[in-house]
Parts: C-alpha cells; structure tokens; sequence
C-alpha cells in the first residue's frame, strides 16, 4: 500500500508515475474525499473539545453548588453530534483505504516503458539452446512415453478423472524427478546461498493475502475454503513466509532475513482459460521453491540482484538455457515496483517461457503487513523492504528438463547436478 501521506500530497506526480502500469490515478475523487474528511475531522474534533469544556463547566458548578441538569442535557445532545461526526469519519477512513488497497505499486525508475510482455528488455542470455536431429517432442508426448507403473508417467486422463482439468498425476522416474529437483534446489539455497529452511501452513487468512498485494485485487485467481474461518489455500510460499514479520519490529541485526520455503501453490488461473491448456504450463495446483529476503530500504536492490542470481544458479547447474528479462510497465505485477523474470528455453516451443520471476516489493507489502525495523540510526521504528522470487518453478523446471535432456529413443538423460538425487541414474528409460 502506497504511504496515505504521498498520496494527499504527491497525488498528481503519483498519477504520473502510475501511468507506467497502465493504471489511472483518480486524483479528483482522492481530493475531494481528502478534503471531506478533513471537514469532517475537524467538526469532530471542535465537538470534543466543546465537550471536553462542558466537562469541566460541570465540575467547576458542582463545587459551587450550581443547578447542572441543563449542562448535563446538552451534553446528552452533545455526544450524539460527536457520535454521528466520528461515525462519519471512519466511514471516510475506511473508504480511503479501500481505494489504496486498489491501488499498485509505484515503478522504479529503471522500469522500462512498454504495453505487455513483448516490451520487456533483455538482461542476458545464457546457455545455447540444443540442436536436435530428431523429430522433438513436448513434455506430455515425452512423459507418455516413460516407463511408469499403472497409466503413464505423466498421467493427465487420471487426474482429470480424479479432480478435473489442469491437474497431474506424475509416477515412477518422472514422480522421483521431481522429488530430486526441489531438494536439489532446497539445499542450494541454504548450503550455498546461505538461506533458512521454513515450512508453513498452506492456508492462510484473508489479512496474510491482503498483507502480499493477493487481496482484494485478485481474489478470483484465489482458492477459498469453506466454512466458517475466511481460509484461503495459498497461491505461493511468497504469502506465508512475508507475513512471518506481519506486525513485528524486528531489531537492526535481524536483517536481511533469508527463507527459503517449498510448498505446493493454488491456482485458480481466471484469467488464464484458453492459455497454455495443454501439460504441465498452467496448472490450478503445482509446486515451487520459493526465496524471501526481508532488507533494510537501502539494501534491497541488491537484495534483488543477489537473489536473482540465485535462481539464475539453478538453472545453470541443470545447464538449462535461459534469459533474464526485466519487466516494462505494462507488464509489471500490481505489488512489484522492480521486476526480473527468468525465462527457460523448451525446444518443443521454440521459444523461452517464464520459470521465475524475482521482484523487489520495497516497503509496499511492509506498508500493509505493517513490518517494521528499528533504525539504530533514529531509534524509531520504520518500513522495511521486501523482496522474493522462485528459486524455482518445480513443475516448470521438470518440463524443461524432459524437453532439454530428451533422445531419439524417447529416453531423457538426468542433468548431472541431479544424479545425487536419484541414486546415479543417468537416463529416464
């Protein structure tokens, strides 16, 4: 949530920079609100300290002995005026912050202008995409054709019949795969990039979503459980693992904090039907390795490009081509003021597809989380930065890695980083 100060007294600059993300400020509407509630407030407030005066009035008769039923009767009349003024006021206040709640962040500088994704700018390129001299084939042909034990490796008809579309049951080697790239990727991160293992719920309450920017933007993209708690199943690690400072003031040597978290995530996906409908792309429910750093304002751009570089790791290791894009306005996330994401080649695509995206949040999740530091340099409590990405996309990881690695036999070779993992098993018969 934007700081409500900036936007009573930045609104047109705001405005200005909110254009970038394609997002119309009402400045009118936020002035005339801002000015009714300064009416408001000061009517009520003129009210109190009249009550406040007619408070000591009484006291000051009772100790001369003076008649104070009319006093007391105009306070009666009194206290229902500040009453009404105070109702009054908290319906402005409220209004107010519902409209911030709908408003993004604001966009770095560095943000580069553009409508949608075919305006992001490129960062870097690494890895040659393979050259195949066989007929190339997608993740589900491939996963199809795997030894499995009842169906097929990657069975989608069982899921379907199980729960419905946009699911997967995944058996045998390709289940292993899977298993064996998330702890790959578990203990890089805490034994090479120095981050904490967590594990969290996966259902949270209304206030975790709306603490990350989830809530109330997109809450048709979200799972809602029924009953009587206001329970959600989370659509990342990113929900739970911020909110672990949610109303906290952490001391100066806390900070940076590191999390590194693996969970299953949930999606609704509503703006994604006819998009990516076939495999493992766009699923209502898939898993990630999800990073979250928690920085002092001035470090977390670098907390950025370090924890970039850290997913960017992974996919180096698993010798999957890849490119890091920075995200234009237009294409930018709701909460993101920066934003790079990675993006893996799968040759049945011939083209590069997103795996993760890394984006620095500044104090615009802290803002609403109220998570806070305290600044040896002032002594007062302030915002601190938050930044995470996927380090990486399992599900995602797993197609580029039978895309990448596959044969002319319909076999897929086991990245080397992986063999651990899988008891020296160097191909997927």
């Amino acid at each position: 949530m934007l700081d409500p100060r900036r936007i009573r007294s930045e609104a047109d600059a705001l405005a200005g920079k909110l254009e970038k993300k394609k997002f119309a400020l009402d400045v009118k509407y936020l002035v005339d609100l801002d000015a009714r509630r300064k009416e408001i407030q000061l009517a009520a407030e003129a009210l109190q300290n009249e009550r406040n005066s007619r408070s000591k009035e009484i006291g000051k008769a009772k100790q001369e002995g003076r008649d104070v039923s009319d006093i007391l009767r105009s306070m009666s009349d009194l206290k229902s005026r500040l009453e009404d003024a105070q109702q009054q006021l908290q319906v402005l206040l409220d209004e107010f912050r519902d409209y911030l709640l709908s408003v993004p962040n604001i966009p770095s500088d560095e943000v580069p202008e553009g409508e949608g994704e075919g305006d992001n700018r490129l960062v870097l390129e690494w890895g040659q995409p393979r050259e195949f001299d066989f007929p190339v084939k997608d993740h589900v042909e491939i996963g199809a054709g795997l030894q499995a034990g009842l169906g097929e490796a990657l069975d989608f008809a069982a899921a379907s019949l199980m729960t419905g579309a946009r699911f997967v049951v995944m058996q045998a080697s390709v289940a292993r795969l899977h298993r064996a790239l998330g702890q790959f990727m578990l203990d890089m991160h805490t034994r090479d990039h120095g981050y904490t293992e967590i594990s969290v719920p996966f259902i949270v309450n209304a206030d975790s979503l709306v603490g990350t920017g989830q809530l109330p933007k997109f809450a048709d993209d979200q799972f809602q459980l029924q009953g009587k708690q206001d329970f959600y199943l989370i659509p990342t690690a990113e929900v739970p693992v911020t909110n672990m400072v949610r109303d906290r003031i952490l001391d100066a040597g806390a900070l940076p904090a590191r999390w590194v978290c693996h969970t299953p995530c949930f999606r609704q996906e509503a703006g994604g039907y006819g998009v990516d409908t076939r495999g493992m792309i766009r699923q209502h429910q898939f898993e990630k390795v999800e990073l979250v750093q928690i920085a002092r304002p001035e470090d977390s751009i670098a907390a950025l490009e370090e924890l970039t570089g850290h997913a960017e790791r992974v996919l180096q290791m698993l010798e999957l081509p890849y490119r890091k894009v920075a995200l234009c306005g237009g294409d930018l996330g709701f909460s993101a003021n920066f934003t790079y994401d990675l993006e893996v080649w799968l040759p049945s695509q011939q083209c590069y597809r997103e795996i993760s995206s890394c984006s620095n949040f500044d104090e615009f999740q802290a803002r609403r989380m109220q998570a806070r530091w305290r600044n040896p340099a002032s002594g007062k409590p302030e915002f601190v930065h938050t930044v995470n990405g996927s380090g990486l996309a399992i599900g995602r990881t797993l197609v580029a890695v039978l895309e990448n690695y596959q044969d002319a036999e319909g076999g897929v070779g086991v990245p080397p980083a992986l063999r651990p993992y899988m008891e020296g098993v160097e191909r997927l018969e």
